[in-house]
């Protein structure tokens, strides 16, 4: 296997590194005997024999006692970094050597971090290297990676030495990189300044044709060349019959040419110079397996000189500052705020269609396709700091990298909103799951966490997104979820009211002030209780009035209100005096109109300060999901605290001894072994093989005890397999013998809240962590809290303290409050277990007795199978 890194580099190029293989060795004495005399010199401290000895050990590097790693252009090697094992094992040498002209573009970087993460797997804990005082550019390197390094002068040597442990430190700076790179990869996508458009075509009707007749039509300020295999003109423009003759360098191609003739454009634009590349063309990897392996060719052509690739099966980029529209959508976009990504060119367009009606604009329109290369991350770096954007909107079908989304995503979202809608999060066809832990989670469970820990707001419906987006856009926040509803009929304000609660809202009682001005001004039958109806006699003129009383009252975050047809006053009328009257009061204003025409004019234009919806569950949903936003702004961010007393070394390898000794559940003991290794509270127990033995361990252990089966992986309960507080000897006989076989005795724990806990490996997000009510009714119940690991201790508390988990470890019904601290701690030890052991599938711990002072495990299961295997090779 190669194992190919693609990693991205300073400047926004990028470049694939792999593990050198036998047939490298020239390549290799090619790499070094085209490097200066210096960087020979720094690399090996003087003049090393450029023969075969030189870089054999480099060809042997796939093993546990060292590792390498080349990064080529066009099969040219062009860097190599190399870690090997000293004396103590847990301590590795590494070093590099790059290109002169790669030399300052961050390939030592790059190479770092790959030989870590690779040396880590190997159990090699700290690297370190010699290094010439005068090689400022090597101790640079060392003290920009974001790990603890430490420095020692011996004679004429540095030595610099570092733990290779990920800390939260370490993944900062690592972000960071990938922030700036990933940005300076994208410029030429956003801001080009020459385009080529391969496959465009005099043929009307064309994508080619249609997609450069809008790239003219939107007035882009730069050059745009028309590419085609006859050189025929296109709308009047000279056109080319390769991007070699194209008289300038070109920043971004777009290819519109059937499949089979994309490799050959792309290939042909890249020996250019260009180095992005927008691939509309269809016929990849949604095709089939021949599809697929012409994708996967793509990107290694893309690759191998240093290009992006957005697309393959792509609708195109709109960019509004660089008035750049290369899609082949039938009308141009609105110009605005909203980033917009989607991976279905159709459904975006549909949405785009809609968000014009409402006056929503965009920044940018980004369709991803089959996301080849550039994806929801990259987009999301580089709208973070985008002046011009100011809402992201997602559609997303799936997900390459769920863990990078919610780093970047929570980012973004403390400076700007960011709403997503995910489809494909059905439960049909999702494996039976064998444990409690398993059977509550699935891939809905994982997105609602994800979007949860990352601050993304999620849409159930594309009507959801755009009610979202246009509050969010044109309101402020709300301080809190106490709502206004102001109506001019009962009913309406009444089904208001019930999509308010739903969305987890408030109608507080107006203040006394604000009740008493009210009734000042309405009739007398008017009810001023909330929500206030006005009563089907109110004109503009009430509304207007009626408004600001309620907006300055003191219990009232936010107002809705509601507007039937009526004799005295139009919809348009009174939208007018809903927006006069909201201006400059801080709070956000939602406006329903019940008529034939829909959301009047006067809450859709862009300098209107009230936000029009078609129906009050509409803006009760959308107000809930802004209070959302409110609220995980005001959270603190917290920290992904490792707890004391772990031993992962020793779990790692109670993991790995059994999966290779087959995949499946884990028998008693071996679990407990595990859960010991990363310092669970477990109950006592003795594991009896009679009867006798049974009563022995009971006496030893104290009466009341529970007998129950030592069966790896049983459902003891539904196999009658468990008999609870068994005060004799002769009780605890009759059970071992009724249940028999191997039986697990432990002693009876004192009452206390009856909690689930374990550990699910998501295939596409990693391990989750589960908290929910517990015992016999876990499934039944249900409401299991779920988070990605690692969670924070924040993540750790609100679990706790949320729904029906939340009531129970806070006293439910007299009882006395459970020791959260504690649960803290062990949900904190099961994310670092997830974390560290991918092959620990299913972790079951139920019930987790939660005390008023401790917890403690009382029952618990595991399944072990191998790690699934990274299928992209994408690094950031």
């Amino acid at each position: 296997m190669t194992h190919d890194r693609d990693v991205i580099l300073r400047d926004g190029s990028t470049l694939r590194l792999r593990r050198p293989e036998p047939v490298d060795g020239d390549a290799l004495l090619a790499f070094f005997a085209g490097l200066s005399d210096e960087s020979l010199r720094l690399r090996f401290r003087g003049a090393p024999a450029l023969d075969a000895t030189l870089v054999e050990r480099y060809l042997d590097s796939d093993s546990d006692e060292r590792g390498a790693l080349v990064g080529t252009i066009d099969d040219r090697v062009v860097a190599l970094g190399s870690f090997e094992r000293l004396r103590d094992p847990a301590i590795a040498e590494v070093a590099f050597a790059v290109d002169d002209p790669l030399q300052g573009r961050g390939v030592g970087t790059r190479l770092l971090e790959q030989l870590a993460e690779m040396a880590a797997a190997v159990d090699v804990d700290r690297f370190v290297a010699e290094v010439e005082p005068g090689n400022a550019a090597m101790l640079s390197l060392f003290r920009r990676t974001g790990f603890e390094v430490s420095r020692s002068v011996r004679d004429d040597t540095v030595e610099v030495g570092f733990a290779i442990a990920h800390t939260d430190a370490y993944a900062a700076r690592v972000d960071e990189r990938d922030h700036l790179a990933t940005v300076a990869s994208l410029r030429p996508f956003f801001e080009p300044t020459t385009i080529a458009v391969v496959g465009a075509s005099r043929r009307v009707g064309t994508i080619g044709n249609s997609l450069f007749r809008n790239v003219l039509a939107a007035d882009f300020g730069g050059a745009v060349y028309p590419v085609n295999l006859r050189g025929e003109p296109v709308g009047g423009v000279r056109a080319y019959r390769s991007v070699a003759e194209l008289p300038e360098r070109i920043d971004l191609t777009v290819i519109c040419v059937p499949a089979a003739a994309v490799l050959q454009a792309a290939e042909e634009s890249l020996r250019a110079g260009c180095r992005a590349l927008c691939v509309i063309s269809a016929g990849f990897a949604e095709t089939g397996r021949e599809g697929a392996e012409r994708q996967t060719e793509l990107l290694a052509l893309a690759r191998a000189r240093g290009a992006r690739v957005l697309g393959p099966n792509c609708l195109g980029i709109s960019v509004a500052a660089s008035h750049l529209n290369a899609t082949f959508a039938p009308r141009s976009f609105p110009p605005g705020t909203i980033g917009f990504s989607s991976q279905s060119g159709a459904l975006g367009l549909a949405l785009l269609e809609n968000a014009a009606s409402r006056r929503l604009g965009l920044s940018a329109f980004v369709s991803v396709g089959n996301k080849l290369d550039i994806s929801t991350n990259d987009l999301l770096e580089y709208w973070e700091l985008d002046d011009a954007t100011h809402l992201v909107l997602l559609y997303v079908e799936s997900f390459g990298n769920p863990r990078k989304f919610s780093r970047v995503a929570r980012r973004v979202a403390r400076r700007k909103p960011v709403l997503a809608m995910k489809s494909g999060t059905s439960r049909a066809g999702a494996r039976a799951a064998g444990s409690h832990t398993a059977a509550l989670a699935g891939s809905n469970a994982a997105v609602d966490a994800l979007f949860h820990e990352a601050g993304v707001l999620r849409a159930d419906s594309l009507e959801e997104l755009l009610d979202v987006a246009s509050l969010l856009s044109r309101q402020p926040l709300p301080e809190g979820r106490r709502v206004g509803v102001l109506t001019n009929a009962g009913g309406l304000g009444i089904l208001c009211a019930d999509a308010c609660e739903a969305a987890g809202l408030e109608l507080p009682s107006l203040s006394d002030d604000g009740q008493a001005q009210l009734q000042a001004l309405l009739p007398e039958e008017a009810s001023v209780a909330n929500p206030v109806d006005a009563l089907g006699s109110a004109t503009a003129d009430t509304f207007g009035a009626a408004l600001p009383i309620m907006l300055a009252d003191p219990a009232i975050d936010a107002v809705i209100a509601l507007f039937a047809p009526a004799a005295p006053a139009s919809a348009a009328q009174v939208a007018v005096a809903l927006s006069q009257a909201a201006t400059g009061s801080g709070k956000p204003v939602l406006a329903v109109a019940m008529t034939a025409e829909g959301i009047p004019a006067a809450l859709a234009a862009d300098d209107s300060h009230v936000t029009g919806f078609a129906y009050p569950e509409s803006a009760a949903r959308a107000l809930g999901r802004a209070v959302e936003r409110a609220e995980w702004l005001r959270r603190p961010s917290g920290a992904t605290r490792r707890p004391k007393g772990i031993d992962a070394r020793e779990g790692r390898s109670i993991v790995t001894d059994a999966v290779s000794s087959g995949e499946g559940w884990l028998d008693p003991a071996t679990v407990r072994r595990l859960l010991e290794c990363y310092g669970l509270p477990m109950v006592p127990e003795r594991i009896a093989e009679t009867a006798d033995q049974a009563v022995a361990a009971a006496v030893e252990l104290g009466m009341p005890v529970a007998v129950k089966l030592a069966e790896a992986g049983a459902h003891k309960t539904e196999r009658g397999g468990v008999e609870l507080d068994l005060a004799d000897r002769e009780a605890v006989a009759l059970a071992a013998e009724r249940i028999g076989g191997r039986v697990v005795v432990q002693p009876m724990i004192g009452k206390g809240v009856e909690l689930l806990m374990g550990i699910v490996q998501d295939p596409v997000f990693g391990p989750l962590v589960a908290l929910g009510p517990g015992g016999v009714l876990a499934e039944l119940i249900g409401e299991a809290g779920f988070r990605i690991a690692p969670i924070t201790d924040v993540d750790a508390q609100e679990m706790i303290h949320a729904g029906k988990t939340g009531r129970l470890v806070e006293g439910f019904r007299g009882a006395p409050a459970a020791d959260a601290d504690a649960l803290a701690d062990l949900l904190l030890r099961l994310s670092a277990m997830g974390d560290d052991l991918p092959e620990l599938v299913e972790l079951d711990l139920n019930p987790v007795i939660a005390l008023p002072h401790g917890c403690v495990v009382v029952d618990s299961r595991a399944r072990v199978a191998a790690a699934p295997v990274r299928q992209s090779p994408k690094t950031w």
